[in-house]
């Protein structure tokens, strides 16, 4: 079996998270990463705790499968080895603020003028144009600025801190995934590469889908706590006598009354389906007093055998080990080198084909470990 996306040359200018996980999925199915990193300033990623086998388990993750070749571009030596071997290659990533690539000699119509197939993509914070575009962010502002913190969380508590980075991932990662692999089969019609745009805020905020087309079109504007997703109804988070919590979202009218029976509540099958507001608080208060009645395990072991759409809220250590992450994949073990018969455990690409196969090469490179 081949990879998907064998043949396929992608020459990677970005660092953290967004642009690296990208390009993470583009080796992971096949095509060949060259990471270009600064030999005095290195990936913050590199940096991070915790270690293992030598280096930060974040950058081996991210930079699987992917070649690392060190390259002051501030050099103009560098610069000009990069346009001799462009033509070389099929795609570039980059994540620098608007307008440092232009500085350096490496923007789109420079490099296209040399290769006109090229694909170039571009990943910040705020897009290539626009008032924002000059502006630092991170995720938490990113997902504030779309909408998204904003019908979150609780009334009394406001918008909750995210365990994951929603911005950085879903939207500049994976749309940068889409738009790159888009460029690609349009370039089998036209024969040209293309650039394309991805802000990352951009991004995110199509994450709003059902809310704002409810917004847009219907005028029906979303609050905090509302209806589905954050606690109007009974579709929620639980806390367990134990200090755990189980998350409930028994919407449908045969889940409800699955879960109605399991926790023996008849107001549930009375009132849940309710739009009054008192009775929607008593179903929900109800529940709440009932798993208050049993620790975790119990509720765990209860609802593993039942189709209600009830399921543990696990630690990220308990899910990594859980039943359904071996049946499914989860986690693969990646040569520390090609020719290493030692392993390190990481996050297992989550795409899978009936014929193409997925790489697990090695995990990251030291710096600077192969040429370009």
């Amino acid at each position: 079996m081949t990879s998907a996306l064998n043949g396929l040359k992608v020459l990677d200018f970005s660092t953290l998270l967004p642009g690296p996980f990208a390009t993470l999925y583009l080796a992971d199915l096949g095509a060949e990463v060259i990471h270009v990193e600064s030999p005095t300033r290195p990936d913050l990623v590199r940096l991070l705790p915790p270690y293992a086998n030598g280096q930060a388990t974040s950058h081996s993750y991210l930079n699987r499968n992917k070649q690392s070749v060190a390259l002051d571009l501030k050099n103009p030596e560098s610069i000009e080895l990069i346009k001799q071997k462009i033509s070389e290659y099929d795609i570039v990533v980059e994540q620098f603020r608007p307008g440092v690539m232009q500085r350096l000699g490496l923007d789109y119509q420079t490099l296209a003028e040399i290769n006109p197939r090229l694909i170039y993509c571009s990943i910040t914070g705020y897009g290539q144009s626009g008032s924002y575009k000059d502006k630092a962010g991170h995720d938490i502002n990113y997902i504030s600025l779309s909408g998204i913190a904003g019908h979150s969380g609780r009334k009394q508590s406001g918008p909750p801190p995210m365990g994951i980075q929603i911005a950085d991932v879903a939207g500049g990662s994976l749309h940068a995934v889409i738009g790159i692999l888009s460029a690609v089969i349009e370039r089998q019609v036209s024969g040209q590469g293309q650039y394309i745009d991805i802000s990352m805020t951009d991004c995110v905020v199509t994450m709003n889908n059902m809310a704002a087309s409810a917004s847009l079109a219907g005028e029906q504007h979303q609050q905090v706590e509302n209806e589905h997703l954050n606690g109007g109804t009974f579709y929620d988070y639980y806390e367990t006598q134990d200090g755990r919590y189980m998350s409930v979202g028994s919407l449908e009218p045969q889940f409800m009354a699955g879960l109605a029976t399991a926790l023996e509540l008849p107001v549930l099958m009375a009132k849940g389906a309710s739009f009054d507001a008192d009775d929607r608080k008593e179903v929900k208060q109800a529940i709440a007093e009932k798993m208050k009645t049993q620790p975790f395990v119990y509720w765990q072991s209860l609802f593993s055998g039942l189709d209600v759409c009830v399921e543990p809220v696990l630690k990220l250590e308990e899910a990594l080990d859980s039943q359904l992450a071996k049946e499914r994949g989860w986690v693969v073990n990646v040569p520390l080198n090609e020719n290493s018969e030692q392993t390190e455990p990481q996050l297992a690409c989550p795409i899978k084909f009936s014929r193409s196969r997925l790489n697990y090469s090695f995990i990251g490179q030291k710096l600077g470990e192969s040429e370009l």
